[in-house]
């Protein structure tokens, strides 16, 4: 194997530096809508190189525990969610949602039994639900911090959807691809398109594919302008970047729509991405919600099932309907006179691409040796990205918690998309920094 020079940066397994730096904020673990119905079919995940399975009880709540029986390791997905927990099918022990044994009913109970039921208990971790997804925190329960307050968090739920779809990289390729401003001038190039929504309707301002970027850090992330010209003004873009993983990407100019990507790592290798759009001033309209429907944009088009992870281990997960084994499905025709690329989805765009790196493992997909990279100047926010995660793992190594974990009322900040007369970012965000807050929010987010 090729080692990828940055292991840091790229190994996040129980006692890893960047494992333990994920596991002490609040990661998106399901969908609601993947858990429907008390004591219904249980959901199979990997997060942070952890086989586990979330189910929900007779009582409704939601419980995330190990995937496997602690008699001999059978696995918990075809157990019977009944009674208040999930029992194996094998001899019939059983466990609730906290991940406690409470019933071994393959042996006469000895008098030890309290004893032997609660060494039988397997790992839980905290959940919490809200707008649609289910939360998990895998850190240490002293450390416990509450969950971000994201806009699209505290909005009510009609006004937000959420989505899920499997990512066939390393987690920081796939969170690069929203860092990254100016491939929007070419990947995701396109001839006008006046129906579109979201971020494609932006897209038609950014023909000046080599951007101006002005970048503030910030106790959640950072902030970062990109400046275009378009005729006689500047198109800004703002991005938010918010720890450890997650982005708010600009969209149109007319009306605000909140929309970005969540990057959760299943391994080192795979991951999860989790998908959001919201309206802060009222629920998404019906054309606004088949425009995320269609797959056009995010999410992709996807399928759900149960997928086979390289080592054998299944999760259930939406999976991606153009993929590599298809070429993403590519038109020649399209990409000769329609758009760029000759993908359809701007999402298709970006995972045809970053699917298809060289990986620095050729029997492991999803790890590229970035040494092997030419960053320029436009890849500055990627830079930056990459330098605080690692100051942040080793720091942590150290015994220096990491601020943000414990600031989660911070992220309540928006991307911007503008076109005005000012060309320095400092300027444009004095005179319209207010735009970048969400709605209960006073204060600017650049220190």
């Amino acid at each position: 194997m090729v080692e990828n020079p940055n292991a840091i940066f790229n190994r996040v397994g129980p006692g890893t530096p960047m494992g333990n730096l994920f596991r002490r904020f609040w990661l998106p673990a399901v969908l609601t809508k993947q858990l429907p119905d008390p004591d219904g079919p249980p959901v199979r995940l990997r997060i942070l190189c952890e086989d586990l399975l979330a189910f929900r009880d007779t009582n409704g709540e939601v419980g995330i525990i190990g995937a496997f029986c602690r008699h001999r390791l059978a696995p918990l997905f075809f157990g019977r969610n009944e009674e208040c927990g999930l029992r194996c099918v094998y001899h019939g022990w059983k466990w609730n949602i906290k991940g406690e044994c409470v019933d071994i009913p393959n042996v006469q109970p000895p008098q030890n039994y309290a004893e032997l039921k609660d060494k039988a208990r397997i790992k839980s971790y905290p959940c919490i639900e809200k707008n649609g997804l289910v939360w998990v925190y895998m850190g240490p329960q002293d450390l416990q911090p509450p969950l971000p307050s994201f806009e699209w968090m505290q909005v009510p739920e009609e006004n937000v959807s959420v989505s899920s779809w499997l990512h066939r990289s390393n987690f920081h390729l796939g969170m690069e691809g929203e860092l990254d401003t100016s491939h929007i001038s070419f990947l995701h190039s396109s001839k006008p398109d006046p129906d579109a929504l979201g971020p494609a309707s932006a897209l038609q301002y950014a023909v000046d594919g080599a951007p101006e970027i002005t970048l503030h850090e910030t106790d959640y992330g950072y902030i970062y302008g990109s400046r275009r010209t378009f005729e006689d003004q500047y198109y800004w873009r703002v991005t938010q970047w918010m720890l450890p993983m997650w982005s708010a990407i600009p969209g149109g100019l007319e009306e605000f729509v909140g929309n970005g990507r969540g990057w959760v790592p299943i391994d080192d290798h795979t991951t999860m991405a989790f998908g959001y759009m919201y309206r802060p001033d009222r629920p998404l309209a019906a054309p606004e919600r088949a425009f995320i429907e269609s797959g056009a944009g995010f999410p992709p088009r996807t399928e759900y099932r149960p997928v086979e992870l390289p080592d054998g281990y299944v999760i259930d997960a939406y999976d991606t309907v153009a993929n590599k084994d298809n070429d993403y499905l590519i038109d020649r025709e399209m990409q000769r006179n329609k758009n760029f690329t000759g993908i359809w989805g701007i999402n298709e765009q970006d995972r045809g691409l970053i699917e298809s790196m060289p990986w620095a493992d050729p029997d492991r997909l999803g790890i590229v040796d970035t040494s092997q990279e030419m960053l320029v100047r436009s890849d500055y926010p990627i830079l930056i990205a990459r330098r605080r995660l690692v100051a942040m793992a080793l720091d942590l190594e150290k015994g220096v918690e990491p601020i943000a974990a414990t600031k989660g009322d911070t992220y309540g900040v928006r991307a911007v998309s503008i076109l005005s007369e000012y060309s320095d970012f400092d300027e444009l965000m004095a005179e319209h920094g207010e735009t970048a807050l969400a709605a209960d929010f006073a204060e600017p987010p650049i220190r």
